[in-house]
């Protein structure tokens, strides 16, 4: 059964924070807030998790799970081929909505889904998933919602969707909207906007002039 703690409640979320770790570890399913909407997040380096994640919420390997990280600094052994410009965008816009599509580290040992050798990569502006992904290390997080549902602003909506397949529910109240972050493939020579979101092309043009936006 489901277990859910209110991280504005000082207790309640240091017990819930230790649960959604050890939860992770065990590789089961958890569900966080973010600065955009919630998630539902998994061990990155457990594939059986990933598959957990896709199936509860009734996703595709065609669609791969996106990563998020505690810090700048674990990018170092995530990817390759990270070029000044991706890095010039982390220092602007990390924490924060912004998504970076990069090469993976061939070395790794996880499976997102079809991801044909990239990895979107993100580090959210949100203390409680902050929290836990400094403890856990890069979790494989992707909206809790079901698969042609609206992205939930809020812990009831997911819990209604997802239910039992999640251990830890962590509510951290109302997320600040329901804009999804920006999407840039800086794999490739000249970054590319691939979705427009909670950053927009004119804000990324003043870090990356050259930027391309997607057709």
């Amino acid at each position: 059964m489901a277990r859910r703690y209110d991280t504005n409640d000082a207790t309640d979320r240091a017990t819930g924070l230790r649960e959604a770790a050890s939860a992770v570890r065990r590789g089961e399913l958890v569900v966080l807030p973010t600065d955009t909407v919630y998630g539902i997040g998994a061990d990155a380096f457990s594939a059986e998790a990933v598959a957990d994640l896709l199936a509860a919420k009734g996703r595709g390997r065609n669609m791969p799970t996106p990563v998020l990280i505690g810090s700048p600094n674990t990018l170092h052994g995530l990817v390759t081929d990270f070029s000044e410009l991706a890095w010039e965008l982390v220092d602007a816009f990390w924490p924060g909505a912004l998504t970076l599509v990069a090469k993976h580290q061939p070395s790794l040992q996880w499976d997102l889904g079809d991801t044909r050798g990239t990895v979107a990569i993100r580090m959210p502006l949100h203390p409680v998933a902050i929290e836990l992904l400094t403890e856990v290390g890069p979790m494989a997080v992707s909206s809790a919602n079901l698969t042609g549902h609206p992205a939930p602003e809020d812990c009831d909506a997911a819990q209604n969707m997802l239910g039992d397949s999640v251990s830890v529910y962590l509510d951290g109240g109302p997320t600040p909207g329901n804009v999804p972050s920006s999407i840039v493939d800086v794999s490739r020579g000249v970054p590319l906007l691939l979705r427009e979101g909670a950053i927009s092309p004119e804000e990324l043009r003043k870090v990356v002039p050259d930027l391309e936006v997607a057709n």
